[in-house]
């Protein structure tokens, strides 16, 4: 396990975000600065359309096993979560749930920012209950115990897509997606994005005015 990300990195950044952003702009800009493999897979997503995500990730690496009763780090992960991070996991094949309602339950009372895992959730109403943003593949009832455990955390992972999440990394998460800001990134991203949201509400006046959309991409470059 490696050093926790200070709560304060990036706060302004965060709420910021959370207030103004959205991944489709935000996965534009990155795509201009270069960073092309942001995105999560695309069935990695929210367990209800208004959901939306802003944190710091806390990566869990997962492996299928076969020994009954082993969880592995598991609890030792969730209690390690702080206040406004995300627990992002991958690694385990889609057999059975990574995610459920005791798990977000605990994961609320200390402040978590919500959780992201590359496989199943399950307890689906009990999670809406809790209220916690929850993003995966879809719901599957089979327990993970006896067929996954965690194996690490606060470590970098791999996406099957290619994307890497490291430590303090930012996640957001929404209706079209779930996306990756690398931290020393953080800043620039931001400020871009922001710069293109008032953007294209301008354009979004000019069309309204009636202006062609070639004549408008001509003059502005967004569309």
């Amino acid at each position: 396990m490696v050093e926790r990300t200070p709560r304060s990195a990036g706060a302004d950044r965060v709420a910021q975000i959370r207030e103004r952003l959205f991944t489709s702009v935000i996965g534009d800009v990155m795509d201009r600065q270069g960073l092309r493999q942001q995105f999560l897979p695309p069935h990695i997503r929210a367990l209800s359309p208004e959901m939306k995500l802003v944190g710091r990730a806390m990566p869990v690496r997962e492996e299928d096993c076969t020994s009954q009763g082993d969880f592995g780090l598991m609890f030792k992960a969730l209690d390690d979560l702080q206040k406004g991070e995300v627990y992002i996991c991958t690694g385990a094949s889609p057999r059975y749930a990574l995610w459920g309602e005791l798990m977000s339950t605990r994961a609320r009372a200390l402040g978590a920012a919500g959780a992201v895992v590359d496989g199943f959730h399950r307890d689906t109403s009990g999670i809406l209950e809790v209220g916690l943003p929850v993003f995966s593949a879809g719901s599957y009832a089979q327990d993970q115990r006896g067929r996954g455990r965690v194996i690490d955390f606060r470590r970098e992972i791999r996406f099957a897509n290619g994307t890497i999440v490291a430590p303090g990394d930012i996640i957001v998460g929404d209706r079209d997606g779930v996306l990756v800001i690398p931290k020393a990134h953080l800043d620039k991203v931001v400020e871009a994005a922001i710069v293109k949201v008032e953007g294209e509400e301008e354009v979004r006046r000019l069309i309204e005015k009636g202006e062609g959309t070639q004549a408008i991409f001509d003059r502005t470059g967004i569309m």
